[in-house]
Protein backbone atom coordinates (compact mmCIF):
# COMPACT_ATOMS: atom_id res chain seq x y z
CA UNK A 1 0.00 0.00 0.00
CA UNK A 2 2.89 2.28 1.29
CA UNK A 3 4.80 1.78 -2.74
CA UNK A 4 1.36 3.09 -4.57
CA UNK A 5 1.46 5.94 -2.53
CA UNK A 6 5.08 6.64 -3.45
CA UNK A 7 4.28 5.99 -7.21
CA UNK A 8 1.46 8.07 -7.16
CA UNK A 9 2.98 10.77 -5.73
CA UNK A 10 5.91 10.55 -8.44
CA UNK A 11 3.42 9.97 -11.25
CA UNK A 12 1.36 13.16 -9.80
CA UNK A 13 4.60 15.28 -9.71
CA UNK A 14 6.29 14.60 -13.28
CA UNK A 15 3.06 15.24 -14.30
CA UNK A 16 2.88 18.73 -12.44
CA UNK A 17 6.36 19.21 -13.82
CA UNK A 18 5.52 18.63 -16.85
CA UNK A 19 2.06 21.00 -17.34
CA UNK A 20 3.99 23.93 -15.73
CA UNK A 21 7.12 23.58 -18.25
CA UNK A 22 4.60 23.55 -20.87
CA UNK A 23 2.65 26.96 -19.64
CA UNK A 24 5.87 28.74 -18.50
CA UNK A 25 7.24 27.83 -22.32
CA UNK A 26 4.31 29.68 -23.54
CA UNK A 27 5.34 32.53 -25.48
CA UNK A 28 2.57 35.57 -25.19
CA UNK A 29 2.28 38.43 -27.76
CA UNK A 30 3.71 41.82 -26.53
CA UNK A 31 1.06 44.04 -25.49
CA UNK A 32 0.90 46.89 -27.76
CA UNK A 33 2.62 50.86 -26.69
CA UNK A 34 0.52 52.96 -25.71
CA UNK A 35 1.89 55.40 -27.78
CA UNK A 36 4.46 55.29 -30.37
CA UNK A 37 7.74 56.34 -28.89
CA UNK A 38 9.84 59.47 -30.10
CA UNK A 39 11.41 58.73 -33.57
CA UNK A 40 13.96 60.60 -35.49
CA UNK A 41 13.00 62.25 -38.42
CA UNK A 42 16.15 62.99 -39.82
CA UNK A 43 18.51 60.14 -41.10
CA UNK A 44 21.40 61.79 -38.40
CA UNK A 45 20.12 63.57 -35.39
CA UNK A 46 21.29 64.50 -31.99
CA UNK A 47 18.87 63.58 -29.04
CA UNK A 48 18.13 66.09 -26.43
CA UNK A 49 16.07 66.38 -23.54
CA UNK A 50 13.54 70.32 -24.17
CA UNK A 51 11.53 72.23 -21.59
CA UNK A 52 8.70 74.53 -23.03
CA UNK A 53 9.03 78.30 -22.16
CA UNK A 54 7.85 81.35 -22.95
CA UNK A 55 9.44 82.86 -26.44
CA UNK A 56 12.33 85.57 -25.30
CA UNK A 57 14.58 88.20 -27.07
CA UNK A 58 16.90 86.51 -24.08
CA UNK A 59 16.75 84.87 -21.49
CA UNK A 60 13.32 82.66 -20.28
CA UNK A 61 10.41 83.37 -18.37
CA UNK A 62 10.28 86.20 -16.11
CA UNK A 63 10.32 85.20 -12.21
CA UNK A 64 8.98 87.81 -9.69
CA UNK A 65 10.65 88.26 -6.62
CA UNK A 66 9.53 91.33 -4.19
CA UNK A 67 12.41 93.36 -3.37
CA UNK A 68 10.73 93.52 0.69
CA UNK A 69 9.65 91.29 3.12
CA UNK A 70 5.68 91.04 4.43
CA UNK A 71 2.74 89.16 4.55
CA UNK A 72 0.33 89.75 0.84
CA UNK A 73 -2.69 91.37 1.80
CA UNK A 74 -3.94 91.71 -1.63
CA UNK A 75 -4.14 89.47 -4.88
CA UNK A 76 -4.99 91.50 -7.84
CA UNK A 77 -4.18 88.62 -10.98
CA UNK A 78 -4.73 85.39 -11.43
CA UNK A 79 -3.06 82.59 -13.91
CA UNK A 80 -3.51 82.80 -17.21
CA UNK A 81 -4.79 86.89 -17.23
CA UNK A 82 -2.63 89.03 -19.58
CA UNK A 83 -1.46 92.16 -17.78
CA UNK A 84 0.27 95.35 -19.43
CA UNK A 85 2.95 97.26 -18.12
CA UNK A 86 2.70 98.50 -14.61
CA UNK A 87 0.04 96.93 -14.02
CA UNK A 88 -0.55 95.75 -10.34
CA UNK A 89 -0.06 92.40 -9.37
CA UNK A 90 -0.18 91.59 -5.62
CA UNK A 91 0.18 94.02 -2.58
CA UNK A 92 2.20 93.51 0.48
CA UNK A 93 1.41 94.88 3.90
CA UNK A 94 2.85 98.27 4.01
CA UNK A 95 0.88 99.97 7.31
CA UNK A 96 4.70 100.28 8.87
CA UNK A 97 6.49 101.86 5.80
CA UNK A 98 3.47 104.07 4.69
CA UNK A 99 3.40 105.58 9.00
CA UNK A 100 7.75 106.04 8.48
CA UNK A 101 6.94 107.53 5.14
CA UNK A 102 4.76 109.98 6.52
CA UNK A 103 6.71 110.77 9.53
CA UNK A 104 9.65 111.83 7.15
CA UNK A 105 7.34 113.42 5.05
CA UNK A 106 6.38 115.91 7.78
CA UNK A 107 9.78 116.47 9.22
CA UNK A 108 11.34 117.57 5.53
CA UNK A 109 7.92 119.99 5.47
CA UNK A 110 8.86 121.08 9.26
CA UNK A 111 12.89 121.80 8.22
CA UNK A 112 11.45 123.70 4.36
CA UNK A 113 9.12 125.67 6.83
CA UNK A 114 11.90 126.63 9.22
CA UNK A 115 14.00 127.20 6.09
CA UNK A 116 11.37 129.96 4.68
CA UNK A 117 11.39 131.12 7.87
CA UNK A 118 15.09 132.36 7.98
CA UNK A 119 15.08 133.34 4.18
CA UNK A 120 12.25 135.53 5.35
CA UNK A 121 13.92 137.11 8.14
CA UNK A 122 13.30 140.03 9.24
CA UNK A 123 9.97 139.78 10.02
CA UNK A 124 8.71 143.24 10.27
CA UNK A 125 7.08 142.78 13.67
CA UNK A 126 10.53 141.81 14.92
CA UNK A 127 12.06 144.71 12.95
CA UNK A 128 9.49 147.20 14.70
CA UNK A 129 10.87 146.07 18.26
CA UNK A 130 14.32 146.63 17.39
CA UNK A 131 13.36 150.29 16.14
CA UNK A 132 11.17 150.73 19.32
CA UNK A 133 14.48 149.74 21.65
CA UNK A 134 16.44 152.05 19.35
CA UNK A 135 13.99 154.66 20.10
CA UNK A 136 13.54 154.31 23.59
CA UNK A 137 17.31 154.05 24.09
CA UNK A 138 17.88 157.60 22.80
CA UNK A 139 15.47 158.82 25.19
CA UNK A 140 16.80 157.58 27.94
CA UNK A 141 20.28 159.19 26.60
CA UNK A 142 18.39 162.33 26.50
CA UNK A 143 17.15 162.03 30.00
CA UNK A 144 20.15 161.04 31.40
CA UNK A 145 22.21 164.00 29.78
CA UNK A 146 19.42 166.39 30.35
CA UNK A 147 19.61 165.34 34.72
CA UNK A 148 23.59 165.88 33.72
CA UNK A 149 23.42 169.30 32.96
CA UNK A 150 21.29 170.30 35.62
CA UNK A 151 23.09 168.89 38.08
CA UNK A 152 26.62 169.93 36.93
CA UNK A 153 25.58 173.50 36.16
CA UNK A 154 23.80 173.51 40.04
CA UNK A 155 27.40 172.30 40.96
CA UNK A 156 28.75 174.80 38.51
CA UNK A 157 26.78 177.77 40.87
CA UNK A 158 27.10 176.61 44.20
CA UNK A 159 29.94 173.66 45.02
CA UNK A 160 27.80 173.56 48.02
CA UNK A 161 24.39 172.79 46.16
CA UNK A 162 24.88 169.02 45.19
CA UNK A 163 27.69 166.40 46.38
CA UNK A 164 30.31 165.81 43.90
CA UNK A 165 28.89 162.25 43.98
CA UNK A 166 25.87 162.90 42.95
CA UNK A 167 27.24 164.98 39.60
CA UNK A 168 29.53 161.45 39.02
CA UNK A 169 26.34 159.35 39.25
CA UNK A 170 24.82 161.71 36.63
CA UNK A 171 27.89 161.64 34.65
CA UNK A 172 27.78 157.51 35.31
CA UNK A 173 24.09 157.76 33.77
CA UNK A 174 24.50 159.50 30.79
CA UNK A 175 27.49 157.01 29.97
CA UNK A 176 25.36 154.20 30.71
CA UNK A 177 22.57 155.46 27.92
CA UNK A 178 25.02 156.04 25.57
CA UNK A 179 26.38 152.19 25.79
CA UNK A 180 22.86 151.28 26.28
CA UNK A 181 22.18 152.96 22.61
CA UNK A 182 24.68 151.16 21.02
CA UNK A 183 23.57 148.08 21.86
CA UNK A 184 20.17 148.73 20.60
CA UNK A 185 21.46 150.07 17.26
CA UNK A 186 23.76 146.93 16.92
CA UNK A 187 20.43 144.55 17.47
CA UNK A 188 18.38 146.73 15.37
CA UNK A 189 21.27 146.49 12.38
CA UNK A 190 21.72 142.31 13.22
CA UNK A 191 17.72 142.17 13.47
CA UNK A 192 17.35 144.19 9.87
CA UNK A 193 20.24 142.14 8.41
CA UNK A 194 17.89 138.36 8.69
CA UNK A 195 19.52 135.19 9.28
CA UNK A 196 23.13 134.12 8.82
CA UNK A 197 24.12 132.54 5.57
CA UNK A 198 25.31 129.72 7.35
CA UNK A 199 22.32 129.35 9.63
CA UNK A 200 20.09 129.14 6.12
CA UNK A 201 22.95 126.38 4.84
CA UNK A 202 22.94 124.55 7.53
CA UNK A 203 19.05 124.84 7.62
CA UNK A 204 18.78 123.67 3.77
CA UNK A 205 21.34 120.96 3.88
CA UNK A 206 19.27 119.64 7.29
CA UNK A 207 16.04 120.47 4.68
CA UNK A 208 17.89 118.15 1.49
CA UNK A 209 18.39 115.31 3.83
CA UNK A 210 15.35 114.98 5.48
CA UNK A 211 13.81 115.29 1.61
CA UNK A 212 16.17 112.43 0.11
CA UNK A 213 14.96 110.32 3.57
CA UNK A 214 11.37 111.16 2.10
CA UNK A 215 12.01 110.09 -1.35
CA UNK A 216 14.12 106.73 -0.41
CA UNK A 217 10.93 106.02 2.09
CA UNK A 218 8.34 106.77 -0.63
CA UNK A 219 10.32 104.88 -3.40
CA UNK A 220 10.53 101.84 -0.89
CA UNK A 221 6.64 102.12 0.06
CA UNK A 222 5.87 101.96 -3.99
CA UNK A 223 7.97 98.23 -4.05
CA UNK A 224 5.36 96.57 -1.89
CA UNK A 225 3.01 97.27 -4.51
CA UNK A 226 4.56 94.46 -6.94
CA UNK A 227 4.11 95.70 -10.58
CA UNK A 228 4.09 94.05 -14.13
CA UNK A 229 7.49 95.45 -15.53
CA UNK A 230 6.62 94.61 -19.65
CA UNK A 231 3.32 93.11 -21.35
CA UNK A 232 2.76 89.76 -20.45
CA UNK A 233 0.34 86.67 -19.16
CA UNK A 234 0.48 85.21 -15.85
CA UNK A 235 1.92 81.62 -16.10
CA UNK A 236 2.51 80.67 -12.21
CA UNK A 237 0.67 82.36 -8.80
CA UNK A 238 2.34 81.13 -5.84
CA UNK A 239 1.48 84.10 -3.46
CA UNK A 240 -1.99 84.12 -2.04
CA UNK A 241 -3.76 86.27 0.41
CA UNK A 242 -1.68 86.58 3.74
CA UNK A 243 1.01 83.99 3.06
CA UNK A 244 4.37 85.49 3.42
CA UNK A 245 7.31 86.56 0.89
CA UNK A 246 10.40 88.16 0.95
CA UNK A 247 12.99 89.07 -1.17
CA UNK A 248 14.38 85.08 -1.61
CA UNK A 249 10.44 84.22 -2.69
CA UNK A 250 7.97 82.19 -1.24
CA UNK A 251 8.59 79.14 1.06
CA UNK A 252 7.67 76.01 -0.97
CA UNK A 253 6.37 73.49 1.88
CA UNK A 254 6.47 70.53 -1.09
CA UNK A 255 9.77 71.23 -2.46
CA UNK A 256 11.46 72.90 1.07
CA UNK A 257 12.79 75.56 -1.09
CA UNK A 258 11.77 79.09 -2.17
CA UNK A 259 9.62 79.71 -5.43
CA UNK A 260 9.32 83.35 -6.86
CA UNK A 261 5.54 84.84 -6.01
CA UNK A 262 4.85 84.80 -9.46
CA UNK A 263 6.34 83.73 -13.08
CA UNK A 264 5.62 86.13 -16.41
CA UNK A 265 5.72 85.25 -19.95
CA UNK A 266 5.20 87.37 -22.93
CA UNK A 267 2.32 87.03 -24.94
CA UNK A 268 2.26 83.88 -25.98
CA UNK A 269 1.65 83.71 -29.59
CA UNK A 270 4.74 81.64 -30.03
CA UNK A 271 6.48 79.33 -27.21
CA UNK A 272 10.12 78.40 -26.89
CA UNK A 273 12.12 75.00 -26.18
CA UNK A 274 15.04 75.19 -24.81
CA UNK A 275 17.06 72.00 -25.47
CA UNK A 276 19.99 70.77 -23.45
CA UNK A 277 22.62 68.98 -25.31
CA UNK A 278 25.11 66.81 -23.92
CA UNK A 279 28.66 68.36 -23.74
CA UNK A 280 29.61 65.05 -25.95
CA UNK A 281 27.65 65.78 -28.71
CA UNK A 282 28.19 69.94 -29.00
CA UNK A 283 31.11 69.16 -31.48
CA UNK A 284 28.31 67.29 -33.84
CA UNK A 285 25.84 70.20 -33.79
CA UNK A 286 24.97 71.62 -37.82
CA UNK A 287 25.69 75.13 -38.52
CA UNK A 288 23.67 77.62 -36.96
CA UNK A 289 22.13 78.41 -40.99
CA UNK A 290 21.57 74.49 -41.57
CA UNK A 291 19.76 73.39 -38.04
CA UNK A 292 16.38 71.61 -37.94
CA UNK A 293 14.71 70.23 -35.14
CA UNK A 294 11.39 68.24 -34.12
CA UNK A 295 9.83 68.56 -31.23
CA UNK A 296 7.88 65.21 -29.62
CA UNK A 297 5.32 66.03 -26.88
CA UNK A 298 5.70 63.05 -24.51
CA UNK A 299 2.58 60.23 -24.41
CA UNK A 300 1.37 61.52 -27.48
CA UNK A 301 1.51 61.55 -30.95
CA UNK A 302 2.52 65.13 -31.50
CA UNK A 303 5.10 66.04 -33.47
CA UNK A 304 5.78 69.79 -34.32
CA UNK A 305 8.41 71.10 -36.16
CA UNK A 306 10.89 73.70 -34.78
CA UNK A 307 12.53 77.25 -35.89
CA UNK A 308 16.02 77.86 -34.97
CA UNK A 309 16.30 80.90 -32.47
CA UNK A 310 19.97 81.30 -30.99
CA UNK A 311 22.01 79.01 -28.95
CA UNK A 312 23.45 80.33 -25.76
CA UNK A 313 27.02 79.89 -25.56
CA UNK A 314 27.22 78.86 -21.84
CA UNK A 315 28.12 75.04 -20.74
CA UNK A 316 26.89 74.62 -17.69
CA UNK A 317 25.58 71.45 -15.10
CA UNK A 318 22.38 69.97 -16.46
CA UNK A 319 20.33 71.17 -13.26
CA UNK A 320 17.65 72.87 -15.69
CA UNK A 321 15.06 70.67 -15.86
CA UNK A 322 14.60 70.59 -11.93
CA UNK A 323 16.53 73.02 -10.68
CA UNK A 324 18.29 70.60 -8.27
CA UNK A 325 21.85 70.20 -7.51
CA UNK A 326 21.46 66.24 -7.51
CA UNK A 327 20.20 66.10 -11.15
CA UNK A 328 23.63 64.58 -13.01
CA UNK A 329 25.59 67.73 -11.48
CA UNK A 330 28.68 65.31 -13.53
CA UNK A 331 26.56 66.39 -16.51
CA UNK A 332 26.95 69.80 -18.81
CA UNK A 333 25.45 70.44 -21.76
CA UNK A 334 24.84 73.56 -23.84
CA UNK A 335 21.28 75.05 -24.34
CA UNK A 336 19.58 75.22 -27.71
CA UNK A 337 16.61 77.58 -27.99
CA UNK A 338 13.77 77.27 -30.92
CA UNK A 339 10.58 78.41 -30.95
CA UNK A 340 7.13 77.36 -33.14
CA UNK A 341 3.72 78.73 -32.76
CA UNK A 342 1.33 77.98 -29.94
CA UNK A 343 -1.08 76.82 -32.27
CA UNK A 344 0.33 74.47 -33.26
CA UNK A 345 0.28 71.61 -30.07
CA UNK A 346 -1.63 71.61 -26.86
CA UNK A 347 1.52 72.33 -24.56
CA UNK A 348 2.13 74.78 -22.02
CA UNK A 349 5.46 76.35 -20.60
CA UNK A 350 7.20 74.39 -18.03
CA UNK A 351 6.30 71.01 -19.85
CA UNK A 352 9.41 68.57 -20.96
CA UNK A 353 9.57 67.51 -24.38
CA UNK A 354 11.97 65.38 -26.60
CA UNK A 355 13.84 66.80 -29.30
CA UNK A 356 15.82 65.89 -32.54
CA UNK A 357 17.89 68.30 -33.56
CA UNK A 358 19.55 67.45 -37.35
CA UNK A 359 20.52 69.58 -40.23
CA UNK A 360 19.42 70.66 -43.92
Amino acid sequence: MRNKIIFGMAIAGVLAGLIAAYIFGMQRKAQPPVFKPASSPFETAIFANGIIESDQTSGSNINVYPEVAGPVTQVLVKEGQSVSAGADLLKIDDSVQKRTTAQLRSQAEAALALLNELKAEPRRETLDIAKAQVDLAVANLKAARDQYEKDRASFDADPHSISKSVLDIADDAVQQAGAALAVARRQYDLTKAGAWSYDILNQQKTYDALEQAYEAANALLIKYTITAQKDGIVLALYATASSYVSPQGIYDTYTQGQDPILVIGPPQEYLAVRCFVDEILVSRLPNAFHIRAQMSVRGSEIKVPLEFVRIQPYVSPKIELSDERQEQVDLRVLPVIFRFRKLDAPVYPGQEVDVYIGQQ
